[in-house]
């Protein structure tokens, strides 16, 4: 996958003159705009041979007659394939959702009873909605609809859209409706979200030394956009990503103090700190005492 250490994000202005629904046809023949990620909801439709795609940290396979879900903000990228192309559908929240009133980044925690349409894009990581041929044939008279309606917008088009948006999405729920009740029933997406602050974590504890170590960095280590990250992390921690990290570099810190002989500059650059006398005030900060003064007073308490 390319790198995403800086992942551009798009907004709906930047696809279309319309902020509302856009539908288009893309080639897979090369690697344009790489790993990214929108403002807007995304549907893509394999319109070719099979390829594979990422869709945060998952790598799926996007086989023929397959759709593919993306909710906003969520990073995902397409390799370049030959002569493959695809249909992409961009459209916003509110046209597919006028009843909810909340954040993109918290419609993974929305009840699907209260938005079922959310189903196949809470759940894309887990499966692959290829369609068999009889659905893929009504697939593809949806897509024609929409594109001539598209191209043509007269009054009550927008609504007609939205008709024809909801009625692919229903097919796709419809034929998938065993494995999407599953997952839902798991809860399979609060369990994604704590298997990705988990690689987080992991990816913090293992760069704690790297006085570089920051959000961006770590999001795009763990396949996340940082908005995604910052969220989540508030959500199951009730902190900031700078929270936790100097949360961990106080404790690793307090451990070598008690634990080890080494200087309190060395100490420092173990903890991430590139500076000794920043690394102090920290310290300090955090203990109401120097790391000189923690050391004595504790060996002393011993």
């Amino acid at each position: 996958m390319a790198s995403t250490a800086r992942v551009p994000t798009y907004g709906m202005r930047q696809r279309s003159d319309r902020t509302d629904f856009h539908i288009r046809e893309k080639s897979l023949g090369n690697a344009e705009g790489g790993a990214h990620r929108h403002e807007y909801f995304q549907i893509q439709v394999n319109l070719g041979a099979p390829t594979t795609q990422r869709i945060g940290n998952v790598e799926r396979p996007f086989a023929a007659q397959a759709l593919a879900f993306i909710l906003p903000h969520r990073i995902h990228y397409i390799p370049p394939m030959g002569q493959g192309h695809c249909l992409l559908i961009n459209f916003d929240q509110h046209l597919l959702l006028p009843h909810l009133d909340c954040s993109p980044l918290d419609l993974e925690d929305v009840p699907l009873a209260r938005a079922p349409e959310l189903a196949p894009f809470r759940f894309q990581q887990h499966l692959d909605f290829v369609l068999g041929d009889a659905d893929w044939a009504d697939a593809l008279a949806l897509l024609a609809r929409m594109r001539g309606l598209d191209q043509d917008r007269e009054f009550g088009t927008r609504e007609y859209l939205k008709g024809c948006l909801l009625q692919l999405i229903a097919l796709v729920c419809r034929a998938y409706a065993q494995p999407l009740k599953a997952l839902a029933a798991t809860n399979a997406t609060t369990l994604s979200r704590r298997d990705a602050l988990a690689r987080m974590t992991d990816y913090v504890r293992k760069h704690l030394a790297d006085p570089a170590l920051d959000l961006k960095t770590v999001a795009a280590a763990t396949y996340l956009s940082p908005n995604y990250l910052t969220h989540w992390l508030r959500k199951e921690t009730g902190k900031t990503f700078s929270e936790l990290v100097l949360e961990r570099r106080m404790h690793l810190a307090r451990s070598l103090l008690l634990g080890s002989e080494r200087s309190i500059g060395d100490i420092a650059g173990l903890c991430g700190f590139a500076d000794e006398a920043y690394f102090s005030r920290r310290f300090r900060q955090a203990h109401g005492m120097a790391p000189s003064q923690f050391r004595r007073g504790q060996q002393g308490d011993g």
